[in-house]
């Protein structure tokens, strides 16, 4: 019973420890400002033409989710930010265009990155 019990403290023990990541391998976030506010940047709004005529960010490109994996070749060598209307859209073409080797980052919905194109020019 006591050897049980001991077994399970040092299994759960070792489990626990298994699953804990070294900080040191995390990649650092990029700066979401920095980059939407720089001058080599590509802004894609990644919603469907009608969402993006209804407003989107300043510059941006309007790019819909459905039409990014055929626009890759057009976006590498960029720094790209994308973005939607909450961000699951732009989740997913992140996705997509990280494993076509483009530079890219998710700037979740068009209403945050347009609020750090308006803190910046209000500066």
């Amino acid at each position: 019973m006591k050897k049980g019990i001991l077994f399970g403290i040092i299994l759960t023990t070792l489990t626990i420890t298994a699953c804990k990541t070294a900080s040191h391998s995390e990649v650092p976030k990029a700066n979401i400002r920095e980059v939407v506010n720089s001058s080599d940047v590509t802004l894609v709004d990644v919603r469907i033409p009608e969402q993006y005529a209804e407003g989107t960010a300043k510059n941006a490109i309007n790019i819909p989710l459905a039409e990014v994996q055929n626009n890759t070749q057009q976006l590498k060598g960029k720094k790209v930010v994308v973005f939607c209307n909450k961000g699951i859209q732009a989740d997913q073409a992140v996705e997509i265009l990280k494993k076509n080797g483009v530079d890219v980052y998710d700037g979740t919905s068009w209403k945050n990155v347009k609020a750090i194109q308006d803190e910046q020019s209000s500066k």
